[in-house]
């Protein structure tokens, strides 16, 4: 399936239907990221329960593939433990740099087309890994 109809399909669900966009009241955890380039910010939730990432949400002023990407984060992590996400978060980001097709076991089922987009977009790099920093700010990693 080409790049486009990726988006069109698979990608705009994300934005259109958000998951996980709302604040988490009260927020247990909570981080920032932004994208001084092209002025992206983000504020990611987690109502950690021990190690566990009961819930993760989201709130931005973002561009739609920061939205699409954060949604999926949101969905992909949530039930996980901490080192579970961070994983996660590292398998993600390592596929997006080096151009892979898959970020592996465990990733979001709409990764693939993400993933995909980001091939064929090089430049919005950035925009796809944004809430993953924010997320790994939040539980206390290196973004």
């Amino acid at each position: 399936m080409s790049a486009s109809a990726l988006y069109d399909e698979v990608i705009m669900d994300h934005i259109r239907d958000a998951r996980n966009y709302r604040a988490l009241e009260p927020p247990a955890v909570a981080a920032e990221a932004t994208n001084p380039l092209c002025g992206d910010a983000f504020q990611v939730y987690v109502d950690l329960q021990g190690e566990r990432l009961a819930a993760v949400s989201f709130q931005c002023e973002c561009c739609g593939i920061s939205m699409a990407s954060a949604s999926m984060m949101t969905e992909a992590v949530q039930g996980r433990t901490r080192a579970q996400a961070l994983a996660l978060r590292d398998a993600f980001r390592h596929a997006v740099e080096s151009g892979a097709a898959d970020a592996g076991d465990g990733s979001h089922p709409d990764h693939p087309a993400m993933l995909q987009f980001v091939r064929a977009t090089p430049a919005r790099k950035g925009c796809v890994l944004l809430a993953w920093s924010a997320l790994a700010r939040a539980l206390g990693a290196a973004a």
